[in-house]
């Protein structure tokens, strides 16, 4: 049994982490902590275990592991001393917000040997791990291309004090908008599915229509257009919104020399092929997630496997191209150029 403390009791944590630790039999929640230490007392009360108003003594209380599910600023900080404390960690994405950041992290779990896994939840789902075997397989031939999306109506309701005050507007805790909250999850997910790097960014990050509680646009990007191009010669489109006000898109369609592949693209089947001679097949395998249809994200279970194994199911240093991608997506938007990344050739 792994004992467990929650590092940030808002809303990530009490409808993704803390009921699914819970499920898990090798898992026992006992240590909660937030800035707001109320929220912390009122989330123990609620699961048991103890609420603490300093971290420092939290982590040094016996603690096997924790989730870290704190603003995006703070990732690096609090998972960096979880490490240095001897703690397996689950750090929300996105990893962190400089480059520098997400490699001192990576350097802090090597440094100390422990667990430093990011909850990259995309390459869980079954029909992202079936694509991806398919893709492996040859089923479509050579990737020539792809375009992957995530969009919803935000994440005004995503936190604790929901509304247009959300800390995701906030620059100074979130950096980032719709490209860390989305852009991220399909950076890494194209990596993933075509076991591949992003090698180039050509991109528009924008701020469109998100105002704050006084009317003003807000300080974070709320869209992002980019065009990656990867190490294999592989091109295509990555879009990241908080401005599809209808229906949530989550699909990803790839082009290969012998037929097309969409993913989460026809809602009566999560993968169709159709071939290059006609022949079309279809392949039933789940049902993705939205903001208003939550099913277990698989981030857990992975995590308390990665403890039972000693291996992480989604290691920080996997996920280090994604987060290159995306920081040079911004580089690109601001420069108003094409930025190549060297480091993902």
């Amino acid at each position: 049994m792994h004992r467990i403390g929650i590092i940030g009791c808002g809303k990530i944590a009490q409808v993704r982490h803390i009921p699914e630790y819970e499920a898990n039999k090798d898992a026992e929640l006992v240590a909660f902590y937030d800035i707001n230490h109320e929220r912390a007392k009122e989330i123990a009360r609620k699961h048991g275990g103890k609420a603490y108003d300093d971290l420092s003594e939290m982590l040094s209380s016996g603690l096997d592991a924790v989730s870290v599910c704190t603003a995006n600023t703070t990732h690096r900080e609090i998972s960096v001393k979880a490490l240095e404390a001897g703690l397996n960690v689950l750090c929300e994405k996105p990893m962190a917000t400089t480059l520098e950041d997400v490699i001192a992290m990576t350097e802090a779990a090597q440094r100390t040997g422990k667990i430093l896994m990011i909850g990259q939840n995309q390459r869980l789902l079954g029909a992202h791990i079936r694509a991806h075997e398919m893709i492996k397989s040859g089923i479509i031939g050579r990737v020539i291309s792809f375009r992957t999306v995530f969009g919803h109506g935000g994440p005004e309701t995503w936190s604790v004090d929901p509304g247009k005050n959300t800390w995701f507007f906030d620059r100074s805790k979130a950096a980032m908008g719709a490209m860390a909250d989305l852009g991220i999850h399909k950076t890494d997910l194209i990596d993933f599915l075509l076991d591949d790097r992003v090698a180039a960014v050509t991109a528009s990050v924008r701020t469109l229509d998100k105002t704050d509680g006084k009317g003003n646009l807000i300080s974070v990007d709320d869209n992002a257009f980019c065009i990656y191009e990867m190490a294999s010669g592989a091109v295509g489109t990555m879009n990241a919104s908080w401005t599809f006000y209808g229906d949530e898109d989550n699909s990803t369609v790839i082009y290969g020399t012998d037929g097309i592949m969409r993913i989460y693209s026809d809602p009566k089947h999560s993968i169709t092929v159709e071939k290059h001679d006609g022949e079309r097949y279809y392949f039933d395998i789940d049902r993705i997630q939205t903001n208003d249809a939550q099913t277990s994200s698989g981030v857990i279970d992975a995590f308390i496997e990665s403890l039972n194994s000693g291996k992480a199911a989604i290691d920080a240093v996997s996920v280090v191209p994604a987060m290159r991608a995306v920081f040079a997506a911004l580089e690109s938007s601001e420069k108003g150029k094409r930025i190549e990344i060297p480091e993902n050739r």
